[in-house]
């Protein structure tokens, strides 16, 4: 019986995916010791085992104009990545999020005869559900977070396998606020909100301007306020410096590297970008204000092609508006700061909001990225025939 050591291709595009292909990588080593995994990855990922052919920073954009501005590279790096995987086959193919990036990979490895999962659903419920035909040629296996993703995969007969999300499993409320305080020199007693206007450079720049701008008008009802923001590398914590300099300049406001989960956990409030950082938010019980802002351009074209009616994650899940949210034209720092205004003003979170929250967190937690390796596992299981099996 031949046997060989298991080669697994996962590719993450950002800071989220890197997290969710890190505990993924987890979950499969405890099979597969032995496997080899091989892709684009951050930290996390290449903490966890990884080996990583082109960093994640290299592919991580925002919107539209910046896709377009950046596309040259982004189609260099997938052609990289496309013949390396033909000249080095591996065993299955995992694509993080990143439809745009990762489904013509996939595409183009299942018409070879390679396995290929995609893990974390593009957001065909929110437009161009027809995108599903396309996946189907795809991907053999369709990994989604989100329970009313599923549904729509079953609609067209294509293999999904609803994992829930790794979060409702990671993270629980066991953080000593009194000591994180200390460690970040926060006052212990005033309020603190958190300030995460995103991961990604387009992000920041539409976006921290006005919640700088929103955090400025909230200290003049909260002198007392002090502020956390959690910065993903020292080239976004240089940005939003400038932002703050420009902006704010005497803000009370305490830059820190990564640890944007601790910088909730220790937040009385979180001012946020619309993204998974809402959930992990939901998570650690905080309340919170949501906002998003795009180039005009983006919205404009967004506007004619996006059906749902709600943005953010807490409230999606949750089918009505538990949290605020403030898109686009309505992202404005007087909006932000009224809204943060009222929350200071309503602490702590109310026994309504924290049985929201709990209902949404039980729906999501499922042991995901167990379940994810085992249907990965079972894939695997197929493609292998008596005459040849997997080192482990």
């Amino acid at each position: 019986m031949q046997m060989r050591q298991l080669k697994i291709a996962i590719i993450a595009a950002e800071a989220s995916g890197d997290m969710l292909g890190a505990s993924l990588i987890t979950a499969l080593k405890k099979y597969y010791p032995n496997a080899e995994f091989i892709g684009i990855a951050g930290e996390a990922m290449h903490a966890a085992g990884c080996e990583t052919l082109v960093p994640v920073n290299q592919l991580s954009v925002m919107g539209i104009v910046e896709v377009l501005k950046k596309l040259p590279r982004l189609l260099k790096i997938r052609k990289h990545i496309i013949q390396y995987f033909f000249e080095n086959p591996p065993d299955i193919y995992i694509g993080i999020d990143a439809p745009d990036f990762n489904l013509p990979i996939e595409k183009q490895l299942k018409k070879r005869g390679v396995l290929t999962v995609h893990y974390n659903s593009p957001t065909i419920w929110a437009w161009r559900e027809k995108r599903v035909h396309n996946i189907a040629k795809s991907v053999n296996l369709m990994l989604a977070l989100f329970p009313f993703e599923a549904a729509i995969y079953e609609k067209y007969n294509i293999p999904v396998r609803f994992i829930g999300h790794p979060l409702a499993d990671e993270i629980n409320h066991a953080y000593d606020v009194n000591q994180l305080r200390y460690q970040f020199g926060l006052p212990q007693k005033a309020p603190i909100v958190a300030l995460m206007p995103g991961s990604r450079k387009g992000e920041l720049t539409q976006i921290a301007p006005v919640f700088l701008k929103a955090a400025k008008l909230l200290m003049l009802k909260h002198p007392d306020v002090s502020f956390i923001a959690p910065m993903v590398n020292e080239q976004r914590a240089k940005q939003f410096t400038q932002y703050l300099e420009k902006y704010a300049k005497h803000l009370p406001v305490k830059i820190i590297l990564s640890q944007s989960r601790e910088a909730m956990a220790v937040s009385d409030i979180v001012l946020l970008a619309s993204g998974t950082a809402t959930l992990e938010a939901l998570l650690l019980n905080k309340p919170m204000i949501v906002a998003y802002k795009v180039p005009f351009i983006n919205y404009v074209i967004g506007k004619l092609l996006i059906k749902i009616d709600k943005f953010a994650l807490p409230n999606l899940l949750a089918k009505e508006y538990i949290v605020p949210e403030f898109i686009q034209q309505n992202c404005t720092p007087e909006n932000l700061a009224n809204a943060a205004n009222t929350q200071l003003n309503h602490l702590p979170i109310s026994d309504v909001m924290l049985s929201r929250y709990q209902k949404i967190r039980q729906g999501l937690q499922r042991d995901a990225s167990e379940h994810a390796a085992l249907a990965i596992g079972q894939l695997l299981e197929l493609k292998f025939n008596k005459h040849e099996t997997i080192k482990v």
